[in-house]
This record gives structure tokens, C-alpha cells and sequence, in this order.
């Protein structure tokens, strides 16, 4: 029984045994790893995933091609499947309470059409996830892996390295995907931080001056954060010229400023 890849369902099906090699090697995974698996699919990843591991848990929308995977996975070990939508999945559920460490380790090739909420989705979870590895859309892993001034360098950008070590690793091509993509993807590695280097203190206030800087990106920050109280002032009174664009200040300048709007405020 062949399964048809679902458009609306944005599933691409990896099949390129060397992408797949070179995709569990920069995993590395081990035995006694706590793993989970987003988007299993047919199971290209979990197979080798799960004989390294013996156990391995998996979290896929598409119910008819769980029987699939499940017998594309048989004897190799302990599979446990959650069919639903990851993007309410709760992950911290995955992770084991008294651990003096985070330990969980999330994978997955990730649709297309839900790859940044759900890596917001996640970023909710990060104290207790060790490390993330994805294949994305090449165009998302250069907007994660982007510095301050590059065209690519965003909201998400700040937002996930905010919290994260991310590293982009190497490119995948259409061929290697049934049906093939129309567009070229990457494999990306992210490394939530033990300890952050910078700390903004109101994590939702810093949020949301990201947002708004970001949100029209032509104007300068002056323009651009007249809804957030007291921003230029914070500006000026830790020496960012708020005649600059959002693209031009890094992860460090934005929690400066998120700080200093909160201690004008207060």
C-alpha cells in the first residue's frame, strides 16, 4: 500500500539514503537518549533513529500513515506514537521530572506551512529540551541563522536566538523528497541556552517590542515603536539612534532596550 503525500498537509517524504546518513549523523543519536520525532512520515528518519535508540517517540497528524510507519518500524525497537497536531502537542509532557538537566532531543522534517509556529510552539518548552535538529525551508534556517543588517535577519531571527545557539548545518535538494519541493531546504541545529546571555526582564513585553519593531521593517525604529511607552526615550538614553531600522540591532540591543523601556516605566 503506497501512501499519497498530502498537499494540504505540506508532506514532502524524505527519501535520499545519503541525506538521510548525513541528517542521523549530525543527530548522533545514542541509547538512552529521551528522543522525540516530529512528522515521522513514512518513517525515512525513524528507522535508523529508533535502531539506534530502541526506543523512540513520534508525533504525527496524519493518522493514515501511522499503519505504515508502524510497520516500517516493526523489530526495530519501541515506537510510541501520538497521533495530533504538534502544534498542541505538549512536549514538557516527554520530559522526565526529576532530570538535573534538560534532556529532551527533538527532530523532525517539518512542513513548510507550520515549521515557525511550531518552532515557537517549542521555544515554550525549552527549559526542559537539550537540542533540535530540523529539516526546513532553506529561506527559514537563514532567517534563524541570520546576524543583524542580512536581509534574512528578523523577528525570528532575534526570537529564536534569543534562547537558542543556532547553527545551520547543510543543504538538502528537491531530489531528495517525494514529491520534490519547489523550493531547497537545510538542516539546522538548535542549542537552547543553560544560561542566557542576556536576560530580558519581561520576557512579553521583550516579545512584543520584536514584534513591533520588526512589523514594518522600512521604518525606523522611532516610527516603527511609537505604540510601545517610552521607547525612544529608552533609546536615546542607552545610545541607540532611533533613526535605525530593527535590522540593525542585535539580540543584546533588543533586550537593552525591552529592559530599559521597563525601568522608564516603572
Amino acid at each position: 500500500m503506497e501512501h499519497k503525500p498530502r498537499k494540504r498537509l505540506g508532506q514532502h517524504f524524505l527519501h535520499d539514503a545519503n541525506s538521510i546518513r548525513r541528517i542521523v549523523a549530525a543527530i548522533a543519536p545514542r541509547p538512552g537518549d529521551t528522543m522525540v520525532e516530529i512528522g515521522p512520515g513514512l518513517g525515512a528518519i525513524t528507522r535508523p533513529l529508533l535502531e539506534a535508540l530502541g526506543q523512540l517517540t513520534v508525533v504525527e497528524f496524519d493518522r493514515d500513515v501511522i499503519p505504515l510507519l508502524q510497520a516500517a518500524c516493526a523489530d526495530l525497537g519501541d515506537l510510541r506514537v501520538h497521533q495530533q497536531d504538534a502544534l498542541r502537542f505538549d512536549f514538557s509532557s516527554l520530559a522526565t521530572p526529576d532530570a538535573l538537566q534538560p534532556a529532551l532531543r527533538v527532530v523532525g522534517n517539518l512542513p513548510y506551512n507550520i515549521s515557525t509556529p511550531l518552532l515557537f510552539h517549542l521555544l515554550d518548552s525549552h527549559q526542559h529540551i537539550k537540542d533540535m535538529h530540523f529539516l526546513l525551508q532553506k529561506e527559514v534556517v537563514d532567517r534563524l541563522s541570520a546576524a543583524p543588517g542580512s536581509e534574512h535577519y528578523g523577528r525570528l531571527s532575534v526570537m529564536v536566538q534569543y534562547r537558542c545557539q543556532v547553527e545551520a548545518l547543510f543543504g538538502v535538494g528537491p531530489g531528495a523528497f517525494r514529491p520534490p519541493p519547489r523550493v531547497d531546504s537545510a538542516v539546522v541545529r538548535l542549542l537552547p541556552y543553560a544560561r542566557l546571555p542576556c536576560v530580558a526582564e519581561d520576557e512579553r513585553q521583550f516579545a512584543q517590542l520584536v514584534q513591533q519593531a520588526f512589523a514594518q521593517r522600512r521604518k525606523t525604529l522611532h516610527n516603527a515603536l511609537k505604540r510601545i511607552p517610552n521607547a525612544t526615550p529608552a533609546m536615546q538614553a542607552i545610545g541607540l539612534d532611533p533613526g535605525l531600522r530593527a535590522e540593525r540591532l542585535g539580540v543584546a540591543d533588543f533586550v537593552r532596550l525591552s529592559n530599559q523601556v521597563l525601568h522608564l516605566h516603572g
